[in-house]
């Protein structure tokens, strides 16, 4: 698939959030326990989550159309955390971090040839 420049430059300013995330983590450490009982902790993850969201509802209808990634799904997580972050389920969040964020940066970079 061949990326538009507009697509190209949200691809690596995802990238450049999810490993915020990740040295967030290195960081705070890589604990659930420290993630539910530390509130700066979640907050600056779900800032990030939030930016990637922003980011995955501007890619262009082409590009997710043809697309393998699920950006509606991050687009939605985007959704919860600016309408309903109080009600967020923390594990989930977690799950997000330590499972997902690792496969969406290996998307983005299949997807910049990188």
């Amino acid at each position: 698939m061949s990326l538009n420049n507009r697509d190209r430059q949200i691809l690596e300013h995802i990238i450049r959030y999810c490993e915020k995330i990740q040295l967030t983590v290195q960081r705070f450490g890589a604990d659930l326990q420290i993630f539910i009982n530390d509130p700066d902790y979640r907050d600056s993850v779900g800032m990030n989550l939030l930016q990637i969201g922003e980011l995955a509802g501007r890619l262009s209808a082409e590009y997710v159309a043809a697309s393998t990634q699920n950006w509606r799904a991050i687009k939605n997580m985007r959704n919860m955390f600016a309408h309903d972050y109080g009600s967020m389920d923390v594990e989930r969040i977690w799950d997000t971090v330590i499972t997902d964020i690792p496969i969406l940066i290996a998307a983005c970079q299949k997807e910049l040839g990188s």
